[in-house]
This record gives C-alpha cells, sequence and structure tokens, in this order.
C-alpha cells in the first residue's frame, strides 16, 4: 500500500523538480487541471508588458521588421517541433485548433483527390467531428467515424485521411501512433493528428506522420485561448494546397497581388494577421521547456497517472477508473466515474485542489510532469478520501465546478 514516504523520496529525486519554480501557482491550490488550461509561467507577464509597452507602445508599426512580429508564428513553431518530435522548418503557430485542424486535413484531402473517405473515430473532441463534417461536405467527401478500437480495421483504399485524436479528452486512452499510421500508409491514406492532449505532457515522434496539430494553452502553457500549431512532414509541403488562402501565406504578401502564389515551406500554412500579443505570450511560455527531456516528462507523467490510479484503487472503492492501465494505452490525465461527479468535484475545489468535469459522471484530472510534484498527488487523494468520507461533497447542493 503506497504511504506518504513514497511520494517524498520521488520528489527528493525529480530530475523535474526545478521546473516547478518557474510557474505562479497559488498558495494552497493543487492544480490538477493543467490539461484544459496550464498555468501561468512567472517570467511571462514581464515579457508581455514589455511588448505592450514598448514593442506596441512606443516602436508602433516598426516592430513588424523590428522587433520580430512577422516571423514570431515561425519562430514560436520552431520551439514546438523538438516537443513533437518534428524536423526544424516544419511547424508554425496560429489560428485555432479547430482552424489548423481545417487546413491540415483540407490540405491532406486534396493530396487524395481520388478517394472520400475522411475517417475518424466517433470519441474525437465534439469540434474535430463539427470541422470535419463541415469540411466533408465542402469538399465532396464524406466523414465517417468508426469506435476507436476499429479504426484500423475500417481503413481501406477508400480513405483519404484519416484523422484522430492522439489522446481521448474524456477517458486519456491514447491511441497507437505508430501503428495507425503505419495502416494508413499502407492503404494510401494520409494520416493527420491531433496532438492538443499529448503535446508537452510526452515525447513524440511525428517522423511517419504526415501532419498534426494541437493547441497552445494545455501542457503548453501560452494561456486562455493560445494559438494553435500545425505541422506538415517536409516531403508533402511542396504539394500542400491551404484551403483557406490568406496574405500571410502568400510568397510575397506585400506585393499585394490579387492572385494568390503559395510561400515556400511551412509558412504556406499561414492565413492572416496572428494576435502578437497571444503569440508572444506562447513563445515565452515555450522557454520552460528549454533543455527539457521530453523522455523524462513522460517517465514522470507515467509514475504519476499510475501512483494517482493506484491510491485510487486502494483507497477509493465508490469510483470507477475508465483510464487505461497500461502506460502505453494512455495519456498524462485520470478520469473516474462518479454519479454525484459534478457535486464531488465542487467539493474538492472547494478544497483547494482543481480538476474538471466531463458529462455526465467523470471527474478528470490532468497530471502534468512541469510543475506538479509526486506529493501533489498523495495529497489531493488525500482530500477526496476525507471528502468521501465525511460525505462533504453533500453540502455542494450541485453546484457545478469548471467543464472547459
Amino acid at each position: 500500500m503506497l504511504e506518504r514516504s513514497h511520494f517524498e523520496t520521488l520528489d527528493s529525486a525529480d530530475p523535474l523538480a526545478t521546473l516547478r519554480d518557474r510557474f505562479q501557482l497559488p498558495t494552497g491550490v493543487i492544480y490538477l487541471d493543467g490539461n484544459s488550461l496550464g498555468p501561468l509561467p512567472s517570467h511571462v507577464p514581464a515579457v508581455v508588458e514589455r511588448v505592450v509597452r514598448q514593442e506596441w507602445g512606443s516602436d508602433l508599426i516598426r516592430s513588424w521588421n523590428d522587433n520580430g512580429w512577422w516571423t514570431l508564428a515561425q519562430e514560436v513553431g520552431e520551439r514546438i517541433a523538438p516537443l513533437i518530435g518534428a524536423p526544424s522548418g516544419s511547424v508554425i503557430a496560429g489560428d485555432t485548433t479547430t482552424i489548423v485542424l481545417y487546413k491540415a486535413v483540407g490540405g491532406a484531402r486534396r493530396l487524395r483527390p481520388g478517394r472520400r473517405v475522411i475517417l475518424t473515430d466517433d470519441g474525437n473532441f465534439p469540434t474535430d467531428l463539427y470541422a470535419l463534417r463541415s469540411l466533408a461536405g465542402q469538399v465532396d467527401a464524406e466523414m465517417a467515424a468508426v469506435a476507436p478500437e476499429a479504426v484500423s480495421d475500417a481503413i481501406d483504399d477508400s480513405v483519404a485521411v484519416v484523422a484522430l485524436t492522439h489522446v481521448d479528452y474524456r477517458t486519456g486512452r491514447r491511441h497507437d501512433m505508430a501503428a495507425i499510421t503505419a495502416a494508413a500508409h499502407a492503404a494510401g491514406a494520409v494520416m493527420v493528428w491531433d496532438l492538443s492532449h499529448s503535446a508537452g505532457a510526452m515525447d513524440l515522434d511525428l517522423s511517419e506522420s504526415d501532419m498534426a496539430l494541437g493547441c497552445g494553452y494545455k501542457y503548453l502553457n501560452g494561456g486562455p485561448g493560445a494559438p494553435a500549431f500545425v505541422y506538415v512532414r517536409p516531403d508533402h509541403l511542396t504539394a500542400f494546397e491551404n484551403p483557406i488562402a490568406g496574405w500571410w501565406g502568400h510568397r510575397d504578401p506585400f506585393a499585394m497581388d490579387t492572385r494568390f502564389t503559395p510561400a515556400d515551406g511551412i509558412r504556406r500554412l499561414a492565413v492572416g494577421t496572428q494576435p502578437i500579443l497571444s503569440m508572444v505570450a506562447l513563445h515565452a511560455a515555450l522557454e520552460i521547456f528549454e533543455g527539457v527531456d521530453m523522455g523524462e516528462v513522460r517517465r514522470k507523467s507515467e509514475v504519476l497517472v499510475a501512483d494517482f490510479i493506484t491510491l485510487v484503487e486502494e483507497r477509493l472503492p465508490g469510483f470507477e477508473i475508465v483510464t487505461p492501465r497500461d502506460p502505453s494505452g494512455r495519456g498524462s490525465h485520470v478520469s473516474l466515474a462518479h454519479p454525484e461527479a459534478r457535486r464531488i468535484m465542487a467539493a474538492l475545489i472547494a478544497r483547494g485542489v482543481i480538476g474538471d468535469l466531463r458529462p455526465p459522471n467523470l471527474l478528470r484530472f490532468g497530471l502534468a510532469p512541469t510543475y506538479l510534484r509526486h506529493l501533489d498527488i498523495w495529497e489531493a487523494v488525500e482530500i477526496l478520501v476525507d471528502i468521501m468520507e465525511t460525505a462533504a461533497w453533500r453540502e455542494t447542493k450541485g453546484a457545478a465546478g469548471p467543464v472547459t
């Protein structure tokens, strides 16, 4: 049976322990919701304030050239590339996750014009399903959604694109990226991965995948609504045609040519003027990962998740663990099912343990390796045990915790 000393020992030997000091974490809070919104890196406010006051306030429009605003989307992409196992020059930031999904899958569809099916799974994040279904209706295609475990068997020569979220937003179940990518390629399809619940929490390798995308506000800690990112394998870039043509993706934007000529390289994925203040915040936040071994990040994630699951099994028999037990089959969050999930989460938040909900009955806990201590896991479960033993959740009267 796990004891407090086990977690203290792990913390004393944690090679990532000093990263915690680089975040602004409120006193008295155990933050287990970084898979929805990462906490604030301590140095980011000063960076954003400098840009607001000096670059915007004094340098004005000269900042596009003098302060590098024009190339910031690519510079952010360069910081993200090593975190997702992508080569230099293959990632660019900007737009929202839904928009970059549309761009990636739309461009992938054009690479396979003789095929009509865009394949996904029916457990995908709803906005991905909305965007894929909408796109399919616009490009003479059809979206097919199958059970997650049936994806590989559903890939045949009618499939143009396989578009999946790597880690399930509800349960933490993880697709086998290498195996499904290989199955897609064997059938002649293009593979697109949504890494929103993966990037920043595990080591990734996109060398075989065709395209990928993800958000900047979860494990990358870029702030609410931070720009998304998109990756295109370098050998696809010449043929890739962005379905949303915009002046930032033009070869010579300031020529103001009325005919669109795509830029060389990853810049052809750009569309319109980017939100510089949000981009600056994400760019600064990514400094947290400089020099960090993503293999170590993943190893800590596996221990955090495994110990959380063990504690729940040992001490909280009223909860169903819906996250896979096999580390190779899960991401970095744990989901527990309970009929009173909403009131229990409200009680946890009142006690300083911040997780979130997924209707109808899932409590979700994001275990970010960069700033969580192992001891946080022990203390969070201690509080949950106390809430259940004292029935404190009954006092919340159905209050809602966060559901974002």
